[in-house]
């Protein structure tokens, strides 16, 4: 499983691999950290790895680039990360002429961007300008340095920047009122056809990794101190619990979302209903597999 992004993806993964989830589900998962959501995309379309987490809108922009890609679970269907500023910036009309940091033109924090620009009533290609430095740490590395003037910041990597006195928070993308498949799992139509019942494990395990985040809250905050650096996560906590679902089904109009910002022209048009199976979501939810593991069921 190739992964990106040094935020809640992340934390969610050393949950499951520090609780043995893979193994008690009856695989074996290695994860590789992966620079950007672009980078991510190209590895899986080259055939490195079968499953990609959780940068949504770039596997969506290879899916209609033509590879035959799957999204089978989406453990988040908002925007997540924080809309971090340098200090002088007080509104988002302010961010006008000014240098905005992104992984990789095309990844999920170039997409997730633009739509939050857009939200505010800025044109993304006139108002601002993009510099393409990586994911969270070296973007706040740019701020600091004072390099670049805003980027996404993963939950996790805000009380670090917040703290040097460079930079605010100007807003929590969570808040918006929009449904967006920002973390999402997708596999090859290959290993979804030849290793269906693996996947299916997968999902088992990330399933119960979610229900482990949730009910073993010293478990996660460990974790969260761990990635955040901030002795006190209670708040960081309860809002990443929030924000994960329990059931994290694929559903149409989150990724119809992502769908419509991506600024392809094969995008144009596309239907969401063409890039999801959500059969072993369903196979899982009639096998009785979550009524079990929230005691709903003997």
């Amino acid at each position: 499983m190739g992964f990106s992004g040094a935020g809640i993806g992340s934390d969610l993964l050393k949950v499951i691999e520090r609780n043995g989830l893979w193994r008690k589900n009856g695989i074996d998962v290695r994860t590789i950290y992966l620079s950007s959501g672009t980078l991510m995309a190209q590895t899986l379309s080259s055939g490195d790895i079968g499953v990609a987490g959780f940068d949504t809108p770039a596997m969506l922009s290879l899916a209609l680039a033509g590879n035959s890609l799957k999204i089978i679970a989406v453990p988040i269907n908002r925007l997540e990360p924080l809309f971090v500023v340098r200090s002088t910036i007080k509104t988002p009309t302010d961010l006008k002429g000014k240098k905005v940091a992104i992984s990789r033109f095309g990844s999920g924090s170039d997409i997730m961007t633009r739509v939050a620009l857009r939200y505010w009533k800025l044109d993304p290609d006139k108002d601002v300008s993009f510099f393409q430095s990586g994911n969270t740490p070296t973007r706040i590395a740019g701020l600091v340095a004072g390099y670049t003037d805003a980027a996404l910041v993963s939950s996790t990597g805000v009380a670090k920047i917040v703290a040097t006195g460079c930079c605010r928070v100007l807003a929590d993308l969570s808040e918006l009122p929009l449904e967006f498949a920002n973390y999402g799992v997708v596999v090859s139509g290959t290993l979804l056809k030849n290793q269906r019942d693996n996947v299916k494990r997968f999902l088992q395990a990330l399933i119960e990794g979610i229900y482990t985040f949730k009910t073993k809250p010293d478990t996660a905050r460990a974790v969260l101190r761990e990635s955040s650096g901030d002795a006190d996560v209670t708040a960081l906590y309860e809002r990443l619990s929030k924000s994960f679902r329990d059931f994290p089904s694929p559903e149409t109009r989150g990724i119809q979302n992502v769908i419509d910002s991506l600024p392809m022209p094969k995008a144009r048009g596309a239907k969401a209903e063409d890039f999801i199976d959500g059969s072993l979501m369903e196979e899982i939810r009639k096998g009785g597999f979550v009524d079990k593991l929230f005691g709903k069921a003997g």
